[in-house]
């Protein structure tokens, strides 16, 4: 139950304190005067978004307080963080002028997601507009959602798991058929290119012993000519004239004839003769050097022309023009290569397992949507006679209500749509009640399904009493408080009266607090606040007052549009006080 709800600095109101007991607790007060602003209160302890301009001109920041009965439990992995030995729990959130906002509870801060959560378990809030939410077909779900049982919530959050997996599975395919289309160009392509590097056949070894092979190949007819005059000079083969080893023979022969009579001398004499003898293997080697020069380019270079070496040199520059600037950087470039096609190869491997698996997803997706459908065909009965009866009791004892259930594609919620139908008077054709209902009977239709839900969550909270975790959410749902801003909407004269007693007769259960501008709802309030306004004040401001009988008696007056001195509209307030 609500012990107190406090606000500061929110719009008109500067400071207010309502202090609202069990049963119907009424509010009411000019157009214009503040109601809303209470409503907006709740909704922001319901995590619910704040306006803007929302904090009164001149304030730092707007703030709001609740203090609740505590309950037997609250959401898990809040309780042990929370202390509510003294029996109260405090819900605040402040709103600062620049937009910045914070939650308590208990005061310690929370996240806004928190302190809604616990808010949702200690009040139910309907706001001025809930009728409007019939003519939506999501919110026609989800109240017969509301009224399938504590385990559909659990049915609803498998369901939408399993939808979020074929989502993404169906993007993850989508992107391996995107990649196989474009797979076959970018193989062929990276195929080719290992096929040229392979051609190549080079390492950074081989490529310096073919520059070598091509720069001799380029000046043979040089080298030929060096190395043979060389040879030549050193020990002509004709013998036409001494060369220079035997020459150096000829001395080394003169040194060798004093051999033995100067040291000094016969270390000369010894230099003379190895002197002639490395003449002598240097002329055979220039010969050999010439003699072999068309075969001796390295095993790279074997059997090449100068034309072939130069084609192949010609396409490892390219390619080292093309993928790196060295034949390092090629090596790289081609494992590299390797490593994607195998990943393009596996890319259709990765398509059929993706395949099975969103198959699969699918299969769990509509086992999930058949539960949930089984479940909204069992509820949908007993929705539809809860309504009735209910709608009975507001006036529309003649009204037909049916829920039709319809199969869509499978989505979050499961795969059925869901058309609220009614014939509002005998012999009148039923329709969807989004098009024939009109504002008072979607007032009427909405209580209608508030009450019935109420009825069935305190029945579920009491067959519930016993589990520890869904049974306390369950009897917290069943004990919540319960607001309404304005359900009346739309509605007056017996008809009013009717809504007011249905209201009455849930108040017997629980707690209520109602927003109205109907006299006829009013006067059974239990506790009456009042809303007035003050525009000598600048800015205006708004206070909220708790009336005694005879303010009760003068503001139904009011609310009847009549003066304070009108006789016959206070005889009128006062019998409906007495009716009360």
């Amino acid at each position: 139950m609500l012990l107190e709800l406090s606000v500061e600095n929110l719009l008109l109101i500067e400071r207010a304190r309502l202090r609202p007991g069990p049963g119907l607790n009424v509010i009411t007060g000019e157009t214009g005067a503040g109601k809303s602003v209470l409503a907006h209160a709740l909704d922001l302890l319901l995590a619910g978004r704040p306006r803007a301009g929302i904090v009164r001109p001149g304030a730092q920041e707007a703030f709001v307080e609740a203090v609740f009965e505590a309950p037997a439990a609250l959401p898990e992995g809040l309780g042990e963080r929370l202390d509510a030995a003294d029996g109260e729990l405090v819900l605040a959130r402040r709103v600062g002028a620049d937009g910045r906002t914070r939650a308590y509870i208990n005061g310690r801060t929370a996240t806004i997601g928190e302190l809604g959560e616990v808010a949702a378990t200690m009040i139910r809030f309907f706001g001025q507009h809930e009728h409007r939410r019939l003519t939506i077909a999501a919110a026609q779900l989800e109240l017969l959602d509301a009224s399938c049982g504590a385990q559909h919530a659990l049915r609803l959050r498998s369901c939408a798991q399993a939808h979020a997996r074929c989502v993404q599975l169906r993007a993850t395919l989508e992107e391996l058929h995107e990649r196989c289309r474009d797979r076959e160009r970018e193989l062929d392509l990276l195929e080719h290119e290992l096929a040229e590097i392979e051609h190549a056949a080079l390492d950074e070894h081989e490529h310096a012993h073919l520059v070598v092979a091509r720069e001799r190949m380029r000046r043979l007819d040089a080298l030929s000519a060096a190395s043979g005059g060389a040879a030549e000079d050193l020990g002509p083969e004709l013998l036409e004239s001494p060369g220079a080893a035997a020459l150096l023979s000829t001395a080394a022969a003169r040194l060798q004839g004093v051999a033995g009579v100067d040291p000094s001398l016969d270390a000369l004499g010894e230099r003379a003769r190895s002197l002639a003898i490395e003449a002598q293997e240097l002329a055979g080697e220039l010969r050999a050097y010439g003699d072999g020069l068309l075969g001796d380019g390295g095993d790279a270079a074997q059997g090449l022309t100068l034309e072939a070496l130069e084609e192949r040199l010609d396409a490892a520059e390219r390619l080292m023009r093309k993928y790196g600037g060295s034949l390092h950087a090629v090596a790289q470039y081609a494992e590299r290569g390797a490593a994607r096609v195998d990943e393009l190869r596996r890319a259709s491997l990765d398509l059929d397992e993706t395949s099975e698996q969103l198959a699969l997803a699918l299969a769990e997706l509509t086992e999930h949507a058949d539960a949930l459908r089984a479940a909204r065909q069992a509820a949908a009965p007993r929705l539809e006679r809860g309504v009735r009866e209910q709608l009975a009791a507001l006036g529309m004892s003649d009204a037909e209500f049916e829920v039709r259930l319809s199969e869509r594609d499978a989505g979050p919620a499961g795969s059925d749509a869901v058309e609220f139908v009614i014939a509002p008077n005998p012999g009148v054709p039923s329709g969807p009640v989004r098009e024939i209902a009109s504002g008072g009977e979607l007032s009427r239709i909405m209580l209608a399904l508030t009450a019935t839900g109420l009825q069935g969550s305190a029945h579920t909270g009491r067959r519930a009493a016993g589990r520890r975790s869904a049974g306390a959410k369950a009897a917290a749902g069943a004990t919540a408080a319960v607001a309404f801003d304005e359900l009346d909407a739309g509605i007056g004269g017996r008809t009013a009266r009717a809504v007011g007693e249905r209201l009455r007769e849930l108040a017997r259960a629980r707690q209520l607090l109602c927003i109205t501008h109907l006299p006829q709802i009013a006067a059974l309030g239990e506790r009456h606040f009042s809303i007035v306004k003050d525009t000598s004040a600048s800015p205006t401001v708004a206070h909220v007052v708790q009336l005694d009988e005879p303010q009760v008696v003068a503001e139904l007056v009011r609310m009847l549009g009549a003066d304070s001195s009108d006789s016959a509209a206070l005889r009128h307030a006062r019998d409906l006080r007495r009716a009360a």
